[in-house]
């Protein structure tokens, strides 16, 4: 049974986390195209993905919040998005070091170099310690039934 909610659990994960990478790539992209390209001054790139970043956990906030851990979150929605974003702003770090040992260090600056570093390698390793890290530290009220938002089979007492 417990297996099936953290199937379950992380399946809203990812379906939040590909919303969350969907506004993160395609944010990046625009800045990095537009007013944040690698020409307009040192450390633009590293600027865009951030901003990127920030506003992709904004959106994942809500969506982990409301639907992922649903039935975990706690009575002190103050408390769980201080936490968040402090483990989501730490997070966001690990893709910025991919980017930036990639594009400043290793002098790899394409627009899929910087795509590959920061938004496959970088996010995929972000997104597996924010999963941990969210579990562990953040939604950690009593699972309620209540507050579960898939649907259950017919006869399911409870899972």
């Amino acid at each position: 049974m417990r297996r099936t909610a953290l199937l379950r659990q992380l399946t809203a994960f990812g379906a939040v986390g590909m919303i969350g990478l969907l506004v993160d790539v395609g944010l990046f992209n625009l800045l990095r195209a537009s007013i944040l390209t690698p020409e307009a001054f040192a450390g633009a790139v590293l600027l865009a993905k951030a901003l990127a970043s920030v506003a992709a956990i904004a959106v994942n906030w809500v969506g982990n919040r409301y639907w992922s851990f649903a039935a975990q979150r706690t009575e002190r929605p103050g408390r769980e998005a201080l936490g968040f974003f402090a483990v989501s702003i730490a997070a966001m770090l690990i893709p910025l070091a991919c980017l930036f040992v990639s594009h400043v260090l290793l002098g790899l600056r394409s627009a899929l170099a910087d795509n590959i570093s920061a938004n496959v390698v970088g996010l995929l390793l972000g997104a597996a310690a924010r999963f941990v890290l969210y579990r562990r530290w953040i939604f950690t009220g009593v699972s309620r039934p209540d507050r579960e938002t898939a649907p259950r089979p017919a006869g399911a007492a409870g899972s």
